[in-house]
């Protein structure tokens, strides 16, 4: 029987046996039962990958019960694996304290989130949850919980290098100690642009704002460029109802409805998105941080992103703005675009380099493999780098020529879990299927 679904319906699994441990000291047994019955053991979060990443077909733990804050130092919060990300920042905020950066949708597990490298945006601040990590509580394969700190040296340093971004490959992760400081108000300035000036200002834009993201509509030449920048205040924040007409009646209950008439007749697409640049405003406030950051997203969609060298996103844009063109095909989601420094998580998406990102979505009715694999020939052309939790079709032997690190993770890997019992499909593929298997 099926008894997990992911967010967008694309990922499903129906597990020999299903848990809710609520310690750490469950997870392990957890552990130690799957060796012993032959099985593997995977945790789940909240489902906001796309990939089958989090799947198992032996023992699927939920974290439903493995949430919470469990200790606050000074500046820094442990909290238990399964505490979605918005209830982390409530609690933060009760505190008096922040994340300095975080992506723009709450709904992940901690846990989930760190693992396949969620990151938000800025060339300036540590843009991925990964970069934030100062210590991770693990079960690893034989069972054992173990825990490493920012600093560690040896293999316990290797191991949080690592398991950082681990895809849940090293261990179980059962809690995560995250950098935190005093919270703060952003300026959120939303504004349209035009696409072929956003193109002639890409080191203006992103060098300017602490935080910049944009969207571009296909079959146009418009942007929405979205700035949050720090600020002294006071606060200024959005009135219930521009919130609610922006978060839910424009950017989901109209777009969602233009989703589904360009569904049923996707000849109209270009004419919806024309219509929508004609649309488009300004609008500038000051909130918690967390408020801006966040987005509301219930238009259920599917995603692929990938990450490239900074200094090929003009190429990368220019080409897949050709590529739409030529293709002919009706694009109705905006093309998504963020920045972030070099990063030294061993998988991160930004490990050693200045990057940028470029996500492309499709309706989730209306799958669309071709448009796909026409951005992802470009992304890997220009030695891109795929989301671990977003579409794609890379293997281990691509992705071990784009990470530096891959061999020794996958080393690493194979001496904690030489069985796989860690292991799914998703897992064999990026990484290659562990020796015992």
């Amino acid at each position: 029987m099926v008894a997990f679904v992911n967010w967008s319906r694309n990922q499903s699994a129906a597990p020999a046996e299903v848990r809710t441990p609520a310690s750490a000291a469950e997870v392990a047994q957890a552990v130690r039962d799957a060796a012993r019955g032959g099985r593997r053991v995977r945790m789940v979060g909240s489902g906001h990958s796309f990939t089958g990443v989090a799947l198992t077909d032996g023992i699927m733990l939920r974290p439903t019960a493995l949430t919470g804050v469990l200790d606050v130092g000074d500046g820094w919060i442990k909290v238990a694996a399964g505490t979605p990300l918005h209830v982390l920042n409530d609690e933060l905020d009760r505190r008096g304290l922040a994340l300095a950066n975080m992506g723009d949708i709450t709904a992940q597990t901690i846990a989930g989130a760190v693992q396949t490298g969620t990151h938000g945006t800025g060339e300036r601040i540590a843009a991925g949850l990964a970069d934030q990590v100062v210590g991770l509580e693990l079960v690893l394969a034989d069972g054992s919980i173990t825990t490493v700190r920012e600093g560690d040296e040896g293999e316990a340093g290797d191991l949080f290098d690592a398991a950082r971004v681990g895809l849940g490959a090293l261990g179980v992760v059962t809690a995560v100690t995250l950098r935190v400081e005093p919270s703060f108000l952003l300026r959120g300035r939303r504004a349209p642009m035009r696409f072929s000036r956003v193109l002639e200002s890409l080191d203006e834009l992103t060098g300017q704002a602490d935080h910049l993201d944009f969207y571009w509509l296909p079959h146009t030449d418009a942007c929405l460029v979205k700035r949050n920048d720090r600020s002294p205040g006071p606060a200024a924040p959005p009135s219930s109802f521009r919130r609610w007409l922006d978060n839910e009646f424009l950017e989901n209950t109209l777009f969602g409805a233009a989703c589904a008439l360009g569904a049923r007749i996707p000849r109209v697409i270009p004419a919806i998105n024309a219509i929508s640049a004609k649309v488009l405003g300004s609008s500038e406030c000051v909130d918690t941080s967390y408020k801006i950051f966040a987005t509301v997203r219930r238009v259920r969609f599917l995603e692929m992103e990938y990450a490239i060298p900074r200094e090929h996103l003009g190429q990368a844009l220019r080409e897949v703005r050709d590529l739409v063109e030529r293709s002919g095909r009706p694009i109705g989601f905006p093309i998504e675009v963020r920045v972030a420094p070099p990063a030294d998580a061993w998988l991160s998406t930004a490990y050693g380099r200045a990057s940028a990102y470029i996500a492309c979505h499709v309706y989730r009715p209306t799958p669309d493999p071709a448009y796909f694999e026409g951005v992802e020939e470009i992304m890997v052309r220009l030695r891109g780098r795929p989301h671990w939790g977003k579409l794609h079709t890379r293997d281990a032997d691509y992705l071990g020529t784009v990470y530096p690190r891959f061999a020794e993770f996958v080393a690493l890997r194979d001496r904690l879990d030489p069985h796989g019992l860690f292991a799914n499909d998703y897992l064999d593929r990026v990484l290659g299927a562990p020796p015992g298997r």
